[in-house]
């Protein structure tokens, strides 16, 4: 976590305030100095987690929040974004993944996310797409928003899908109750529950069952 160099020289009115959320230090310190290029940017935080993202947006209240989907501490990405646009801090806020899945998509914007970009755009792309999100515009991968169109709607909750998501590599109901901060018994309730919904014998089948339809 670390407030952004440079960030002394911000005049305020003069650029777009951008917090950058990765847990990869390489890819968030190659995205913030490409970023620095741009005469309209100013990264003024960075930061490698959920709750360090939340806790940077609120010292620093950045214009546009550039959130990694998948990141430690028990906050994703869309938890993050749903925590900014109703805290005390409240600023736009975008995705950029590597695992976009129709579902992750979905869970983005009922949190209001105005941007969903794959991390294979390039920087002045992302660039351009920052700055849309700021005037208040939205922009959807292409790729991502026809794939979701074509998965349809999941039949899961949104507890159920993150409970599922947990357990996709196979740890022990313990672990995912303690990743969830849940009670062993309401996990088990909400991985019965998913795999009666998508008629699967077992948790195993489910989560290959929702991946297939991109709800995981």
């Amino acid at each position: 976590m670390s407030t952004a160099p440079g960030s002394d020289k911000y005049v305020a009115g003069e650029r777009i305030r951008v917090l950058l959320a990765d847990d990869e230090h390489l890819i968030r310190g190659a995205l913030a100095a490409l970023l620095s290029y741009e005469d309209d940017l100013l990264v003024v935080a960075e930061a490698a987690t959920g709750p360090e993202a939340i806790a940077m947006a609120r010292a620093h209240r950045p214009d546009v929040a550039v959130l990694d989907l998948q990141m430690p501490g028990g906050l994703d990405g869309v938890a993050v974004a749903a925590a900014l646009r109703s805290g005390p801090a409240p600023c736009r806020t975008m995705i950029v993944t590597s695992h976009g899945r129709p579902g992750h998509l979905k869970r983005a914007l009922a949190v209001g996310v105005r941007g969903f970009v794959p991390k294979t755009a390039s920087a002045q792309r992302l660039a351009e797409i920052i700055r849309i999100v700021h005037a208040g515009g939205r922009y959807i991968d292409p790729d991502l928003a026809a794939d979701a169109i074509s998965a349809g709607d999941s039949p899961l909750t949104v507890r159920e899908t993150e409970v599922l998501e947990l357990a996709a590599d196979g740890s022990p109901i313990a672990e995912i109750a303690r990743r969830a901060n849940l009670s062993p018994g309401t996990v088990r309730n909400y991985l019965s529950s998913a795999a009666a919904k998508l008629s699967a014998e077992n948790r195993h089948t489910a989560v290959r069952i929702a991946r297939e339809h991109g709800w995981v």
